[in-house]
């Protein structure tokens, strides 16, 4: 790994777009090279209510990386490389049921994985480029969101007037086209949520470097299957975040404020017991 700043640092992380940093003052832009290759874009560094944060745009700042061509396992090792431990992943996704229309904001406890070809796993046991040779475990995923930043998000969304709704099932397809009604029909039919391309393998990688991950899921449309009409569109989806982007902001600043300093949920413990044969990847750290 290299980095183009001397020794940068941030305790927390956003993965998400480039409008959620955009009033920050003293942003530092770090470019972080991984043994994966490189993230999505470089890291911007800011602080917080005291607190340095690391952003990084998941399609790149000028939106140019589709879900499916998002170099994940480089994402969140960069950010863990900077002293990143908890992250924050807002993200744009489809109603699945008539009671969540656009403008309403999720806050997920359980995913469902429907993508394809992701690579999803740190520990498959090959080489990488120096050498180092990951182990093979196998990491728990019972429940993938990190009860404490599900709080602070929840919380935050509260005092911001903005009634999220607590729990629920994001189910993640390969993108970067959206559902038929069929799918979307199905996907209803087994009691999910919300659709989304971004949230899986993002939770799964972070929980396998021991980081928590929370994702904040807000619905820009209702999926094809809810409603007649047309079905969603690109145009729709940017239109809806673009105005609910300034709360959406206010809430992760809040909840990034409000995260707890020390951990001690089950992503902090996730490796105990594990060797993973990755440098820098303890339990705990």
């Amino acid at each position: 790994m290299t980095i183009d700043q001397e020794t940068p640092h941030a305790e927390l992380g956003v993965i998400g777009g480039s409008g959620l940093y955009a009033l920050l003052d003293d942003v530092t832009e770090v470019r972080v090279d991984t043994p994966y290759g490189p993230p999505s874009d470089a890291l911007f560094l800011g602080e917080v209510a005291g607190r340095r944060v690391a952003f990084l745009p998941r399609h790149g700042r000028g939106h140019g990386l589709p879900p499916h061509r998002i170099n994940y396992r480089a994402n969140l090792w960069a950010l863990h490389s900077l002293g990143v431990r908890q992250v924050l992943g807002p993200c744009a996704v489809g109603g699945l049921r008539p009671e969540y229309g656009p403008g309403t904001l999720l806050v997920p406890d359980q995913f469902v994985d429907r993508t394809s070809g992701r690579v999803q796993t740190y520990y498959d046991g090959l080489p990488l480029p120096d050498g180092t040779l990951p182990e093979v475990v196998h990491v728990s995923m019972a429940d993938p969101y990190c009860p404490g930043g599900r709080r602070a998000a929840l919380d935050a969304a509260r005092d911001a007037a903005w009634e999220p709704v607590d729990g629920g099932t994001l189910v993640v397809i390969e993108g970067p086209r959206f559902s038929t009604r069929a799918e979307s029909r199905w996907f209803t039919a087994n009691g999910w949520s919300v659709v989304g391309m971004t949230g899986h393998p993002e939770a799964v990688l972070a929980r396998e470097l021991g980081l928590c991950y929370t994702s904040l899921a807000l619905v820009t449309d209702l999926d094809a299957g809810v409603e007649s009409g047309e079905g969603v569109t690109h145009a729709e989806v940017l239109k809806v975040f673009a105005g609910n982007v300034d709360r959406l902001r206010s809430v992760l600043f809040k909840a990034l404020e409000s995260l707890p300093a020390d951990r001690d949920c089950v992503c902090s413990h996730a490796l105990d017991g594990l060797t993973t044969g990755l440098p820098g990847v303890v339990s705990g750290a």
